[in-house]
């Protein structure tokens, strides 16, 4: 019950604020809006807490990828010509622990995400509130979803809400940024939907599937009957097309800067935090199971080297913007690489460390976004040429913006040092040719991190004051108010203590990954 409800509340929310007077003052929209993401996040916590109190699985007891908590229902069934098991098709919901934090993730950042939003907007408040939520339930069924249909149809669904929300409230391009995000998704998804469809096919012509659409018995018959290293490669090719636009790997990222800056602060949060981590849950849930042979022999060189490209590439970009909004933005074309390289070192040390610098990614990143959404409304202007010395004007904003650009750079005992360092480890490790060297470069990117993060604190908070022209206010710029703080205080307090605790996180998705890598290890040589 707790899967559907996670996905019911927000879209029963949703419907519930359309069917409101649109032309109602916002302050209901707001108010109904965070009552519904609080009471996502309390089923999220309830989720997790059940989810820790099941028995421990061995891992010599877990031949595939299965969830823990599920719920199955037949919607349909086909009868076989030979007279053989019906075929059916599901409602497949479950959760592993990689699922688990990632609902959490999603929910905590869809609260900060309701009061950030409680000022800039003004404007249509019923349909923004009603998007935002559409899209958090879409998230959420992503990551529930264990029926192929399923989760291809909540992926899909991520794209409208959010298009309507860069296109409706964003910049002055946000027309041309939804258009360009929506058209470069939706092309590499549409390549994906073909690579699903084709593996479907070739498995079943291989083997008696009596649910074709279910991932962990596709997964499991993938497995048992190997499919020829030449198919495979093509699968994988296509299936990963769209999770390479969605993550996004270079050079398939040109979508996202534009996307970020003409998004509204809730709408970039929710990008970078979650919808950017659905391509990377994609290789997880697909791609690795699937077609084994075909990340080991074509996924891991070309997936490392594009994911190196894109941190040093990311990074350089990053460095010379003035734009900080921009400059965040291809920070993560930057971290993600890392996310990248941890999970195509296939081992357990790199795909730990992958899964956690997506959590940690999500919650470091989002939360820049949402203090230069603040910094935004107070001054109408991102420019760093027109900042300097902010911290003794706005000392809870500087305080909170140094905090967080330490926990993305990787600051030891903040959360981004813990992913980081496991992913780059687990590459290091790993038995593919030249991974000393893709770990070599990969660490290159962390030196670059901390240059343009710091070098961004250094000129808009320290120094002489320099404050721009805000015009737009007749009394003086005040510093964060209580709401603003609530917003990031979950995200700042999860930073620190999943970088003093990064235990708590790893034993909750290590043996998920630990199920996944055995079964890369135990891979026979593949047949041609």
């Amino acid at each position: 019950m707790l899967l559907c409800a996670l996905i019911l509340v927000p879209l029963a929310a949703a419907a519930l604020l359309l069917l409101l007077d649109l032309r109602a003052p916002p302050e209901r929209a707001r108010m109904a809006a965070l009552l519904a993401t609080l009471a996502a996040l309390v089923l999220s916590c309830a989720l997790a807490a059940q989810f820790q109190a099941l028995p421990h699985v061995p891992l010599k007891e877990r031949p595939t990828i299965l969830p823990r908590l599920e719920l199955r229902h037949t919607w349909m069934t086909f009868a076989r010509a030979d007279g053989g098991e019906p075929m059916r098709f599901e409602f497949y919901l479950g959760v592993d622990g990689i699922s688990v934090a990632l609902i959490l993730l999603t929910t905590v950042l869809c609260v900060s995400s309701v009061l950030v939003s409680w000022t800039a907007i003004t404007e249509r408040a019923a349909e923004f509130y009603a998007a935002l939520l559409v899209l958090e339930a879409g998230l959420i069924g992503v990551f529930c979803a264990f029926d192929l249909l399923l989760f291809y149809v909540f992926f899909e669904f991520t794209l409208i809400p959010l298009f309507f929300l860069i296109g409706i409230w964003g910049g002055p391009l946000r027309r041309y940024a939804a258009a360009k995000f929506f058209l470069y998704t939706l092309a590499g998804s549409l390549i994906t939907l073909l690579g699903l469809i084709s593996l479907v096919l070739t498995v079943q012509s291989a083997a008696d599937l009596t649910n074709p659409f279910s991932i962990p018995e596709l997964a499991s018959q993938a497995w048992e009957h190997r499919l020829p290293l030449g198919t495979q490669v093509a699968l994988f090719l296509a299936i990963a097309a769209g999770f390479l636009v969605k993550v996004p790997v270079f050079p398939f990222h040109t979508w996202l800067p534009l996307a970020h800056v003409e998004a509204p602060t809730a709408g970039s949060v929710l990008l970078a935090g979650v919808l950017l981590k659905l391509g990377t849950y994609g290789f997880l849930r697909l791609c690795l199971p699937m077609v084994p042979d075909a990340c080991h022999q074509t996924g891991v060189p070309l997936i490392a080297v594009l994911s190196i490209i894109g941190i040093i590439y990311g990074s350089f970009c990053a460095l010379v913007q003035n734009d900080i909004k921009k400059l965040v933005a291809y920070s993560s074309v930057a971290h993600l690489g890392f996310c990248m390289l941890g999970l195509f070192a296939l081992n357990t040390e790199g795909m730990t460390g992958g899964v956690l610098q997506m959590i940690n990614h999500g919650l470091s990143t989002g939360a820049l976004f949402c203090l230069v959404g603040m910094f935004y409304e107070r001054y109408h202007t991102r420019q760093l040429s027109d900042l300097g010395g902010l911290a003794s004007k706005l000392p809870r904003l500087g305080v909170l913006m140094v905090f967080i650009s330490l926990a993305s750079i990787g600051l030891p005992g903040l959360n981004g040092f813990v992913g980081e360092m496991l992913s780059l480890a687990g590459m290091f490790h790993s038995t593919t040719e030249y991974a000393v060297m893709y770990a070599a470069l990969g660490a290159a990117g962390i030196v670059l991190g901390a240059w343009y993060l710091l070098g961004m604190l250094q000129q808009a908070f320290f120094g002489p004051l320099k404050e721009p022209h805000h015009g737009h206010f007749e009394a003086e710029v005040r510093d964060l108010n209580v709401r603003e703080v609530l917003a990031l205080a979950p995200l700042a307090f999860l930073c620190l203590y999943l970088g003093v605790f990064p235990q708590t996180l790893i034993d909750l998705i290590q043996p998920d990954v630990q199920a996944l890598a055995e079964i890369l290890r135990r891979l026979p040589p593949p047949t041609l």
